[in-house]
């Protein structure tokens, strides 16, 4: 039996990319899914697609920039599961501009997505787990938060240093007993490179995620992490695909 099999699995961000393809693979193994995003009805889709392929799903429209909306994802978990097991601050925002540009709005954006949303995870979450003495945080930071993203990153890069700067002092605090992983994905196939408004970093995304490889790749990694036994924390994964050399 795989460690995955029945865990009950939160994800943040679950109606498209890495949260989808997160939510469909560990579904598959046997995890029971509670998808949280703002679109309602893509979420319907993902849930009806799992049940239907024998699997377990429950979905929540929710915004990871309203407090309340994310606790009531991890309280939907407990409340028709029983119990949740992993929690993955998925969400994300990469509005890519110069700083020259003023995007201030999307920088205010990004903070509230990309640093409080996963703030407002663990405020949901770390109560449950510390009730359960057990419990693990899936974070998803960015190569972008190892060097920063130029040109035009420095907004996102920081919200991504953040979250794993977040995520470490998160493990030294609860660490015992509660796991702490930090994912730093490469160029993956997603929504993702659509954040911005600035029409020539749009042009040099789309350029460069030509190199994009399969959001499920993510997926496996995040599994990984989760069907470690109990005893073993894997700290950080950062992956890409092979041809991007930052």
């Amino acid at each position: 039996m795989s460690e995955i099999d029945g865990k009950v699995v939160a994800i943040t961000g679950a109606s498209s990319g890495l949260g989808e393809a997160t939510a469909r693979y560990l579904a598959a193994k046997g995890a029971k899914i509670v998808l949280g995003a703002r679109r309602e009805e893509k979420l319907e889709i993902i849930a009806s697609d799992i049940n239907k392929n024998g699997g377990s799903a429950i979905h929540l429209k929710m915004d990871v920039t309203n407090r309340a909306e994310v606790k009531a994802l991890a309280d939907m978990a407990v409340r028709e599961f029983g119990r949740l097991d992993v929690f993955v601050n998925n969400a994300g925002l990469m509005a890519i501009a110069p700083l020259q540009a003023l995007k201030v709005d999307e920088w205010d954006r990004m903070i509230d997505i990309n640093i409080k949303g996963v703030l407002y995870g663990i405020a949901a979450a770390l109560p449950v787990f510390e009730d359960q003495e057990s419990g693990h945080f899936i974070n998803i930071s960015s190569v972008a938060g190892l060097k920063v993203f130029s040109p035009g990153g420095t907004v996102y890069s920081g919200t991504k240093y953040a979250v794993r700067a977040i995520s470490d002092g998160l493990r030294h605090e609860v660490g015992k007993k509660i796991r702490t992983t930090t994912l730093e994905p490469g160029a993956i196939a997603s929504e993702l490179q659509s954040g911005t408004s600035h029409k020539e970093s749009v042009d040099i995304l789309n350029e460069f995620y030509k190199i994009a490889i399969p959001a499920e790749t993510v997926a496996k990694a995040i599994a990984f992490a989760i069907e470690q036994p109990m005893d073993v924390d894997i700290n950080e994964i950062a992956l890409r695909p092979t041809i991007q050399d930052f």
